[in-house]
Formats: C-alpha cells, sequence, structure tokens
C-alpha cells in the first residue's frame, strides 16, 4: 500500500518541481521584454531600453509566445501592435512587473544616494509649454541624476500603457484609480485685444457673440472646444462659428493678441496679457465655475524619491507664480470705450 502511494505520487511531484523553475527561466525575461515592446511599440526601442540587442527582443517574444502557444504581437515592416490575445495578457502582467519594479525602487531608494532614473511626464499642449517645461532646467539642477521625458498632448496619457509616472490634467478628474492634487484654480476667460475691442467693441451679454468674430480651439479628438458661461446660475455651452480654428492653444492666443477675434481662454494663457493691457477681458460676470488644474498619479505604495521630490517640486513652484487672474477683480467690459 505504502509504495503504491509513492509510485503515484512521484510523478506529480517531479512536474511541480520540474515546471516552477523552468517556466520561470523562460518566461521572466521574456515577459520583461514582453512589456517593453509592448510599451514602446518597438522591437529596436524595446531593445535600447532593456539594454540587449534586437534579436535577443525578438527570440524572448518568440520563445513567450511559444510557451503561450498564442500570438502576442501583430507584426509588420513599420508598426508593432497587440492582438487581442496580447491586450490581455498586457494587463494581466503589468500590475506585477509595476510591484516588481517600485520594489527595487524602493531598495535603491533606501541607499544614501542621490535620487535618480527616469520620469515620464504627460501635461496639455499649453499648461506644458507655459508652465511646466519652465521648471524643469531648475528641478534638474537640484536632481542632475533625474532624466525627464515631457510629452505634450490635449488627449489623456494611460498611466498604464504609455508608461506615464506623472501628468498634469485642467478640469474634473473623474477616475477613482488616479490621485489628483490640485494645484491653482482654471479660470476660463473671455479675452479680446485692444485694438479689436476699439474696433468691434466688447460683447456685454452672451447673447452678443453672435455678431463677434471668434476663434475657435479643436481638441486632438477632432471637437470643438464649446465656450462656457454661467447665467442666473445655470451653466450654459456655446458652440461659437468662426473663421479660424487651431488645434493648439497658442496659436489661439496670437491669434486673439493681433485682434483676429475673441475666444475663451485658461487664466495661466492670459493674466499677464491682461495686466499689461494687451488683452481686454470680458462676460466675466457669466464665467463658469473653477475647473482646476491637478497634477495626478497613479497610487503607488512604494513611491521612488525621484517622483515623490518632483511631485513636491512642481505643488511648491506653480503654486509660486503668478498664474492666477481673480475674476471678480478684472474690469467689466462695460467701462471700456466702444464695449457693445
Amino acid at each position: 500500500m505504502g509504495t503504491t502511494m509513492r509510485n503515484t505520487q512521484c510523478p506529480l511531484a517531479e512536474e511541480a518541481v520540474d515546471t516552477l523553475p523552468a517556466g520561470f527561466s523562460t518566461s521572466y525575461a521574456a515577459v520583461m521584454t514582453f512589456i517593453a515592446v509592448a510599451t514602446e511599440e518597438s522591437f529596436a526601442k524595446a531593445g535600447d531600453r532593456l539594454g540587449i540587442g534586437r534579436s535577443s527582443v525578438s527570440r524572448n517574444i518568440q520563445k513567450l509566445e511559444q510557451q503561450l502557444g498564442t500570438k502576442l504581437f501583430s507584426r509588420t515592416t513599420r508598426s508593432v501592435s497587440l492582438t487581442a490575445e496580447g491586450e490581455i495578457f498586457y494587463e494581466s502582467c503589468k500590475p506585477g512587473i509595476d510591484r516588481i519594479l517600485n520594489a527595487i525602487e524602493q531598495m535603491r531608494d533606501l541607499r544614501a544616494g542621490p535620487p535618480r532614473g527616469l520620469l515620464r511626464i504627460s501635461s496639455t499642449v499649453g499648461f506644458g509649454r507655459k508652465v511646466v517645461a519652465p521648471l524643469l532646467g531648475e528641478f534638474r539642477s537640484l536632481y542632475p541624476e533625474v532624466s525627464i521625458d515631457l510629452a505634450l498632448s490635449d488627449k489623456h496619457a494611460n498611466f498604464t500603457h504609455d508608461g506615464i509616472d506623472i501628468a498634469f490634467r485642467n478640469g474634473r478628474v473623474d477616475d477613482g484609480q488616479i490621485i489628483a492634487r490640485r494645484i491653482i484654480p482654471m479660470h476660463m476667460i473671455l479675452c479680446a485685444s485692444a485694438d479689436y475691442a476699439r474696433k468691434h467693441g466688447l460683447p456685454l451679454t452672451v447673447s452678443d457673440l453672435a455678431g463677434h468674430r471668434a476663434v475657435n480651439f479643436r481638441f486632438s479628438s477632432g471637437r470643438i472646444f464649446e465656450w462656457e458661461f454661467k447665467v442666473n446660475g445655470e451653466m450654459i455651452k456655446h458652440a461659437p462659428v468662426a473663421p479660424l480654428t487651431f488645434n493648439d492653444a497658442d496659436l489661439v492666443l496670437d491669434a486673439v493678441r493681433n485682434g483676429q477675434g475673441i475666444a475663451q481662454m485658461a487664466g495661466y494663457q492670459v493674466c499677464d496679457h491682461i495686466a499689461t493691457g494687451a488683452l481686454v477681458p470680458c462676460l466675466q460676470q457669466y464665467a463658469p465655475d473653477d475647473r482646476s488644474h491637478f497634477l495626478c498619479y497613479l497610487s503607488k505604495q512604494h513611491m521612488p524619491s525621484r517622483m515623490r521630490l518632483f511631485i513636491d517640486f512642481m505643488l511648491d513652484q506653480i503654486r509660486r507664480l503668478d498664474l492666477q487672474c481673480a475674476v471678480e477683480a478684472l474690469p467689466s467690459a462695460s467701462t471700456y470705450e466702444g464695449a457693445r
């Protein structure tokens, strides 16, 4: 009886012992390679990131696909993309890889050395150019071993898929998985140039907008930004018909400054120009509720020191900047000669 039991259990024990190390040794490097290729969407760039050759990247992916019995990537001469099965595998693997990398970062941070490594930052185009980018030099002078990769886009980056550490976002943040730290208010202000106001006057009510030229902003999604106003406690939207439309906030500002029309823009863009008299605000009595600028990141139990220091630095430095227009303190358009 005892002999029979030993004979039936031995094959199972041997299988358990053989499969685990064999699976680990063939899978770990391959999974790390898989995550790199999925993130970079390129075998060559993944190899550069991992410090291995492209042929090694291809071998690791091939071994992983053989082990899983499924194709993970669709490859052409110009592009690399995940298959449906690859997407499922990516979503399952990425959290585990992140935890491993965070654990490694935590161990590194226990050492006395200065913070080091790469930070991938995402920001809206206008805020990134005006506010974030000018502060990077000072941050790197304090922490020269930290590298910054700043991507500007008005489309919200995916923290996991795009490998983003920190994102600067405007407006409302409704994702419960994202920690959103409010930086400063985001007041939307309708403006015209002083020259435009002299020639065409300024609107005194929302209904007056129909008689004025507008300059539109187009989101990366293709949607036109709708102006918002609060009238009698109710939020209303205005979709202006405009002879000029741009997908860049700075170009909208330039067009308004050059007298091409009026536009509703964020306070951080226009406050300096209002202060000098180059731009004239209007309809501020109908200004919409503050939408705010946020610094966002995913919750991390063990945050790398470079990330924590960057967050603290940016919150402090941006709040020190004079980027806020107090809407209630702005002069009324009715005080401007020629307003109508």
